[in-house]
Order: structure tokens, then C-alpha cells, then sequence
């Protein structure tokens, strides 16, 4: 287990930005940050900006984007957008910033979407925010995320992972960070489970690779003990079966079971993920299991168990968190970890965008989604 001296949630879209900016302009000795992409917007170019006055002050900057998920949002940039970012990008290198691209070396793994999803923000203040969020304003002003802003042995940790995925890391920033089995009087103490199966796969990358992966595995074995209830959030929720099959077990036996995701509407580029997320309704439905979709659209992964423990961080509920994507978790049983997941879930029961899925619901929808439903449905895994 590792420890936690201070958590801050930031559920807030507000207040962890403005922590993320705090963290890079006081920052003095270094600075880490690991995304999934970069969005050129206000929120990119800000973060860029500060990224690069803390380079010229003497701060030693990192930078790890993910290969495929940069090239993936860039779906959602122009051409001269998407230049201007790169030049961006290389003028903070050139400053003398560590910038570099997560790529799987297995070809076929980079083809098929592999990659690191883990969002990651350290300095040498012993601080870290680690979650679901993006440097896009789609993370800041459109869905809901959860991050925490965590202190203590912790941080380590973390930066430990930032390196174990490939990022470049210098040992004495490690150090200057303390040991990271110290528990000092009063922490808060986690799991923290990360996985990467990209390092672990050969020449054919995910295909015919079962695994094991030990963030799938650990959620799993938790489901497998709820029981009184499990709620869940996630993007769209699209699982491996695993986790599908373990959810249906636990509702089976009585467990009150509800999973909170985005709506069609929450993502306008392609309707594919919530067709692969819809392909599952009738199994979990009819095993009794409460599926709401949040028009705003639901982008924090959390699991919460007998509302005595949980987990959150990166990891979505879907194929490609288990078997092409690195993911990370950090999973607690103290309540003041729980406490804020369970605010998060009353507001997500009392919002009006956040809509529950019925029967009825699924019938009654056009044909041409119906259609999609069923004849996309084999190919869910890769959606």
C-alpha cells in the first residue's frame, strides 16, 4: 500500500484546473505531466504557456502524450490547428523541455489503438493530481471528470509509474521525493494498481491476448465481494466480459447495481462507442442492473463497493482498458476517500441529464440505431 498525507477531490472542473496551472507556476526544481492528448484550444495553449515560463525559470519539464490518443483528438482539430500545436510543442522542446510520444513497439499494437492512458501531474512540492482528465476543453467545460490532488509517499509513486510507462524520469527527482513505504501519522492509505498490456504482448499486440492484467483483475475480485451494492461511472461503458459477467453474478445475488455513462448525445463525432456500450443493455438490464446516460456527458471512472470502498483514476470500463491501453487505479477503504464519491453519486441520482435507461426506452428508438444495435454489436470490442 502507499500514503497519502492530504486528498483533495476535484470533482470541480474549475478547481482542478486552477490547481494544475497553482502546481506548474510554483513549481521550482520539476515539473511531470502525463495526458492522453492535448487539445489546441485555451486549455492547451495555457497549459503550454505555463508549461513553458516554468522551462525558462529553471524548472525541468516533462511531457508524455500518448501517440494514438493525440492523433485521435486530433479528429476534433482543423489542419492548422493541429500544425500550430506540433509547432507548439517543439518550441518547448527546443527550450529545453523533455516532450515525448507514447508508441507500443509492437506495430500491429500501435495499428490497433494501443497506448497509455494515464493522467499523471507531479513536482518536486511531494504534490500529484491524478484522474480521468484530458488538456482539452471538452475535460473542463463539458463532461464530468474526477481527479484528486494527493500528498505524501504517494507522489512518489506516482512519478515511479510516470517512469514505468516509458517516460523519462530522473532518479534524483525520485529521491527528492522521500521513500515511498513511509507512512507518516494520520495518512490516508491506497492501492495503486497500474497496468500496461502493451508491454506485455507480442508481435500481434492485443489480438489473442487474454491478459493477465492486474486492473481488470482487482476490480473483478472486488465486484465478486459487493454485497449490498456497486456503483459505477465510466465513459461508455463497454467492458471486457469479465467485468460484464461479474456485475450480472453480484445483481444476480441481490446487489443493487447501477452504472452511470454518457449519453449518444455526449459525443457528436461517432455514435460507435455508445452503440458498443448498448450492445450489452439487454444482458444487464434484465439482470436487473440500473444504467443511466448523462446527456453532459460522463467521463470520471469510479467504482464504489458497499460504499466502504473504492477506486478511481483512468481506467474506463471498456475492451481497450484491458488489453491495448495503459491504465492506472488507485483503490482506498478510507472514508475520507469515500466520502466524496459519495456526494459525486447523489448529485448523478439527483441530475435531470442524467437519464435512466428502460426496456421500453431501447424499443422505442429509431430503427436505424436499432439496426446499428444489432448488426455492430460482434465488433464491440474494437469501438
Amino acid at each position: 500500500m502507499v500514503s497519502a498525507t492530504t486528498l483533495e477531490p476535484l470533482w470541480n472542473r474549475g478547481l482542478e484546473w486552477a490547481r494544475r496551472l497553482q502546481m506548474i507556476r510554483v513549481a521550482r526544481e520539476f515539473l511531470y505531466l502525463s495526458t492522453y492528448y492535448i487539445e489546441y484550444d485555451a486549455y492547451g495553449l495555457e497549459l503550454i504557456d505555463a508549461l513553458a515560463a516554468a522551462q525558462g525559470r529553471g524548472v525541468r519539464v516533462h511531457l508524455f502524450i500518448d501517440g494514438f490518443g493525440q492523433r485521435l483528438g486530433g479528429v476534433l482539430m482543423s489542419p492548422p490547428d493541429k500544425a500550430a500545436l506540433a509547432a507548439r510543442l517543439a518550441d518547448l522542446e527546443r527550450a529545453g523541455a523533455d516532450v515525448s510520444l507514447y508508441r507500443p513497439r509492437q506495430r500491429l499494437g500501435r495499428w490497433l489503438g494501443g497506448g497509455h492512458h494515464v493522467k499523471i501531474q507531479v513536482s518536486e512540492a511531494g504534490v500529484a493530481i491524478f484522474g480521468s482528465s484530458n488538456v482539452t476543453k471538452q475535460s473542463f467545460e463539458g463532461w464530468n471528470e474526477y481527479s484528486v490532488l494527493v500528498s505524501g509517499p504517494i507522489a512518489r509513486t506516482l512519478l515511479q509509474s510516470y517512469a514505468d510507462l516509458g517516460g523519462t524520469v530522473d532518479p534524483r527527482h525520485l529521491e527528492r521525493l522521500g521513500r515511498e513505504d513511509a507512512c507518516p501519522p494520520g495518512s490516508i492509505l491506497f492501492d495503486y494498481w497500474m497496468c500496461d498490456p502493451n508491454q506485455h504482448q507480442g508481435p500481434f499486440g492485443p489480438l489473442g491476448w487474454p491478459g493477465p492484467n492486474v486492473v481488470t483483475d482487482r476490480l473483478v475480485e472486488m465486484i465478486n465481494q459487493a454485497r449490498q451494492s456497486i456503483s459505477i461511472t465510466s465513459f461508455y461503458f463497454k467492458p471486457v466480459d469479465t467485468l460484464v459477467d461479474a456485475l450480472v453474478r453480484s445483481a444476480g445475488r441481490g446487489v443493487r447495481v447501477e452504472v452511470h455513462h454518457s449519453h449518444l448525445d455526449a459525443l457528436p463525432a461517432t455514435e460507435l462507442a455508445w452503440i458498443a456500450a448498448a450492445a450489452h443493455y439487454p444482458r444487464l438490464l434484465g439482470a436487473g442492473v440500473r444504467v443511466f446516460e448523462n446527456r453532459h456527458g460522463e467521463h470520471s471512472k469510479i467504482i464504489l463497493i458497499d460504499e466502504a470502498w473504492v477506486a478511481f483514476g483512468s481506467y474506463n470500463f471498456e475492451h481497450a482498458a484491458h488489453d491495448r491501453l495503459a491504465e492506472a487505479m488507485l483503490a482506498s477503504r478510507d472514508p475520507r476517500a469515500i466520502a466524496p464519491v459519495l456526494e459525486i453519486l447523489g448529485e448523478l441520482r439527483a441530475n435531470r441529464q442524467n437519464l435512466q435507461v428502460s426496456q421500453g426506452g431501447l424499443a422505442a428508438q429509431p430503427a436505424r440505431l436499432r439496426f446499428k444495435r444489432a448488426a455492430l454489436a460482434p465488433l464491440k470490442r474494437w469501438m
